[in-house]
């Protein structure tokens, strides 16, 4: 027999479900179920747990818009997988059905508002749980404040200014109360900072995870802070503050709720408080003894090079499990799926023709290689010693490229000394791969032009470009035989440790137009481009770029912490938010997808750029509509700019 707990809570989750609607107004049987899922500190604890499961999933491509949404990672029009993701990518978002609805809970999108509710209730009723102690609840109280704000950021990060519901809404209430307008840009930030730092403040989140196989996942005092971080950064941006792209915008209280009005000394004080919250977070995980950023120092492969441990740092930076830059990761999210998409059609000539797996449609365009750095740690237009015009043409390696590039093969000089993580996180032909079954550091590579082994065969397994997003694939995963797969699984980092340096920086550089913070925001910098091997901003910009005092600029600066965090967060979700907070997104995402000439086998005909697809993105898409249904259900929801 069924135990009976287990009935109990399948018949609550439907109950909710069946009787919610956007704002989930609560309904008359709900003190009953009340009474039973607090009635003992275990059903409690289902709920408590059921609190987390709203929280958006990182690194599943056909749950995260941010993976395969935007521009980083490219599909084949045959791709049958995440046709939310593809649609989105390729311009098909709308209003009578949005793509990834996190308002309503469709079309690849959690209902936020319905988990939002259920926090409120957890809130409301943890308290009458008997066999519970202080401290848990206390605790739990903390984590599930900090969940339910986390889905109003998230909610304010894809729509703009939303209803904030920090109580739930009942059947009785009048209409008018129900159909609620939305709270002004200000409001919400406001609400999302003011209840992070009461929550802080109380002091019951854990400092530290003590039991890492119950614990690992939930939110730490390290987390909460890293939460307002993030928050004030995102809040701080062109999007966001003083945005007047949205002037007029206005509800029918004749209110515009994106605040556009807003002076220089407005804008910056939110970058004011961005850094303090930066800083706030750096002192806290200096003080826990967590600065290290993650470098490899496994012996499982013996004495290997130096160049081939930079790469496997740089790798394992996402992958390894835990590793010392997570701060948070997606407990529930272990993404093997996302890794064999990355993962090339052969690796070698005896393996042609044989492997069936549906892998290998994750494609990198071109543009995304641009962005990495040459060797001397500047951009590729940039760099004085550097053939930018020459990229495409056809370059035989030699031996000082042997732990990057087959030596005696032909690739193009596109990657021909460039900076480590280009060779750690990109896949291309010729290009050494480290791992997968062969630890050799120097053998193996793809070799995808016509008639080669890793060439397209089949529709599903059809990369489009040429280029493979290698870093979001573990070394010890291994495809053998036509179908076997062993997957290395990590749970998604949501926060690593360098994010926080890179914001902190970023920050500083907006808030104080100064040297003095120039310098800091330098310093933090240079902490993540050290761990990728390269040397720091001052040397680099000095001597080898054609814009030698370019750091010493605040824009210019700005040009170099952004191009930075697009390098250092590649392929995990934050270039799909980053280019929409910075307002750069018109810019980037119309530019084309492109990739090789994949039908051809000679190196002069194959490394020429071809074009792939042409997005239209506008100033609408910066924020996503509000469904048809809603806007007709409530007179007072106001539609994004746009739709």
């Amino acid at each position: 027999m069924k135990n009976p707990r287990y009935l109990f809570i399948t018949f609550f989750f439907s109950i909710i479900t069946a009787c919610s609607n956007y704002l989930d107004v609560v309904p008359d049987m709900i003190a009953t179920i009340e009474d039973n899922a607090f009635s003992m500190r275990s059903q409690a604890e289902k709920f408590f747990f059921m609190c987390y499961s709203y929280i958006p999933t990182s690194g599943s491509y056909n749950d995260d818009p941010a993976l395969l949404g935007g521009d980083e990672i490219w599909v084949s029009v045959q791709y049958g997988d995440a046709p939310n993701a593809k649609n989105l990518a390729l311009g098909g978002q709308r209003t009578n059905s949005p793509l990834f609805d996190f308002w309503r809970g469709i079309n690849g999108g959690k209902n936020l508002y319905r988990g939002i509710s259920d926090c409120n209730i957890f809130l409301a009723n943890i308290g009458r749980v008997p066999d519970i102690t202080l401290e848990e609840r206390n605790r739990w109280i903390a984590e599930v404040e900090m969940i339910k704000v986390w889905l109003h950021f998230y909610l304010m990060r894809m729509y703009g200014p939303i209803p904030i519901k920090d109580m739930n809404l009942s059947v009785q209430d009048d209409t008018e109360v129900t159909h609620v307008f939305r709270n002004t840009m200000d409001e919400c930030v406001e609400y999302c900072i003011n209840k992070v730092d009461d929550v802080i403040g109380r002091n019951h989140l854990m400092i530290t995870v003590s039991d890492q196989a119950t614990e690992l996942g939930r939110i730490t005092k390290g987390v909460a802070l890293m939460m307002k971080a993030k928050m004030l950064v995102t809040f701080a941006s062109p999007l966001f503050n003083g945005n007047t792209d949205y002037a007029g915008l206005t509800d029918r209280r004749g209110i515009e709720i994106f605040n556009p009005n807003k002076t220089e000394e407005e804008k910056t004080a939110l970058w004011v408080q961005a850094a303090e919250a930066c800083k706030e977070a750096i002192d806290f995980f200096e003080e826990i003894e967590q600065t290290e950023l993650y470098r490899y120092a496994g012996t499982q492969f013996g004495n290997i090079s130096e160049q081939t441990r930079l790469k496997l740092s740089i790798r394992g930076s996402l992958v390894e499990r835990w590793n010392s830059d997570v701060i948070w990761a997606d407990s529930r999210s272990w993404p093997q799926l996302y890794q064999i998409q990355a993962y090339p059609r052969d690796f070698g000539a005896s393996q042609a023709n044989t492997q069936t797996t549906n892998r290998n449609n994750f494609a990198v365009p071109l543009k995304i290689v641009d962005q990495f750095y040459t060797k001397n740690g500047v951009p590729v237009k940039e760099d004085k010693t550097w053939d930018y015009n020459s990229r495409f043409t056809p370059k035989i390696a030699g031996t000082d490229q042997i732990y990057y590039l087959q030596v005696g093969e032909t690739t193009a000089g596109l990657f021909f000394d460039r900076e480590p993580r280009l060779y750690a996180s990109i896949g291309f032909d010729r290009g050494i791969w480290f791992g997968h079954g062969n630890y050799s550091e120097t053998g193996q590579a793809p070799h995808a032009r016509s008639g080669e082994y890793t060439q397209n065969q089949t529709a599903h397994s059809w990369n489009v470009t040429g280029l493979w997003p290698k870093k979001i694939l573990h070394w010890l995963t291994v495809c053998s035989g036509t179908t076997t797969v062993t997957y290395t699984r990590y749970p998604f980092p949501i926060f690593r440790l360098p994010e926080l340096y890179l914001m902190y920086a970023e920050s500083l550089n907006e808030a104080y137009n100064t040297q003095e913070a120039r310098n800091e925001a330098i310093y933090y910098v240079d902490l993540v481009r050290d761990r990728a091997g390269l040397k720091g901003i001052e040397e680099s910009w000095s001597n080898y770029s054609n814009d030698p005092s370019k750091y010493l600029r605040q824009s210019g600066l700005r040009d170099i912490i952004r191009q930075e965090k697009l390098v250092e967060f590649v392929f995990e979700g934050h270039r799909f938010w980053d280019l929409r907070r910075w307002k750069l997104a018109m810019d980037e995402y119309n530019k084309p997808i492109t990739g090789w000439n994949l039908d051809a086998s000679d190196p002069l005909l194959y490394y020429r750029e071809t074009w792939v697809y042409t997005r239209n993105f506008t100033p609408r898409d910066y924020f996503w509509p509000i469904s048809d249904e809603e806007i007709l259900r409530n007179k007072n929801t106001l539609q994004n700019y746009g739709w």
